[in-house]
């Protein structure tokens, strides 16, 4: 890629982040999974920062990429604003933190028809826990039909939330040490009628759940009570509802003394701290959940295979 283009692609990304009140504080050289050139970007927001990383000949043209940025950005500054801006929550009740993703999607070299991309995601419970899971997740030539490009702003949302439905389902394990495992990402999570991703169906009570212990966990054990962003898009698709619902779901929570709402981020009110016992029960039961019974017996030795 000539320098001419490359110098192009950063100031792009420069002035998009500009727009969306980030600061691009360092640019270094990166590799792709083949080793071809990526540039990763560090964004900035009041003292926090996290990456980006874009093929180095990637062509930021035309509004269907250039918008689908801006959102991106325009979240990830609302997300810096998270005291832990790289931790989730399953509707398990599993705190993961998602990290050492790297991007772009690259081909598949066992021969199948699929793009990957991996990352790991690790337990954060406040504990020091050394529980994490590989990641390899998995898409099909036919899915990437339909998102905009195989690069991190385009894909990472979905990528997440993926994962997350798969520790939902029971079929990712957290261990000390381990492979990658697979998570399958197919057109199962996307509606064509309705041209949009669709991960699970809840229903108000899990959705107050959720919030609570979003709250709970991010804000109250991992950050300080720091408030956290509620209306995260991310979690609005990842439950199949609404930014606007889960607002306010959360003033609803407020309104009974649980949380305290200041705009679209929430804090934990001691009424919700008090119930650490039952956080904590759900996450050891999360955490049973999604090891797998059947290995029992191979993991004692105990196998004829």
């Amino acid at each position: 890629m000539s320098t001419q283009v490359q110098e192009s692609l950063t100031q792009q990304v420069a002035s998009a982040a500009e727009a969306a009140g980030l600061t691009v504080t360092g640019t270094v050289a990166g590799a792709d999974f083949n080793g071809a050139p990526t540039t990763k970007f560090t964004l900035g927001l009041d003292g926090k920062s996290t990456e980006l990383e874009l093929s180095d000949d990637f062509e930021l043209q035309g509004e269907a990429l250039k918008a689908p940025l801006a959102a991106y950005l325009a979240e990830t500054a609302k997300r810096l604003k998270n005291p832990q801006p790289d931790v989730y929550l399953t509707l398990l009740g599993l705190p993961l933190r998602f990290e050492k993703f790297a991007w772009p999607f690259h081909k598949s070299t066992s021969g199948a028809d699929t793009n990957l991309v991996h990352g790991e995601v690790k337990l954060e419970d406040g504990q020091e826990s050394v529980l994490h899971a590989k990641i390899a997740a998995s898409m099909t030539v036919t899915f990437t039909e339909i998102v905009p490009a195989l690069q991190q702003p385009y894909a990472e949302g979905f990528i997440y939330n993926a994962v997350r439905k798969t520790m939902d389902q029971g079929q990712l394990e957290l261990v000390k040490s381990g492979n990658r495992q697979p998570v399958p990402v197919t057109t199962r999570y996307y509606s064509m009628r309705h041209q949009r991703f669709v991960f699970n169906d809840t229903d108000e009570t899990q959705r107050r759940d959720f919030i609570a212990a979003k709250v709970f966990w991010l804000s109250g054990v991992l950050g300080e009570g720091k408030p956290v962003w509620i209306t995260d898009p991310r979690d609005a698709q990842y439950l199949n509802t609404t930014e606007a619902e889960l607002l306010k779901t959360a003033q609803a929570l407020a309104g009974e003394g649980l949380l305290r709402v200041e705009g679209e981020y929430a804090a934990p009110a001691e009424a919700l701290m008090a119930r650490r016992a039952q956080y904590e029960e759900q996450l050891a039961k999360a955490l049973e959940f999604t090891r797998p019974k059947f290995n029992e017996d191979m993991r004692g030795g105990h196998t004829n295979m």
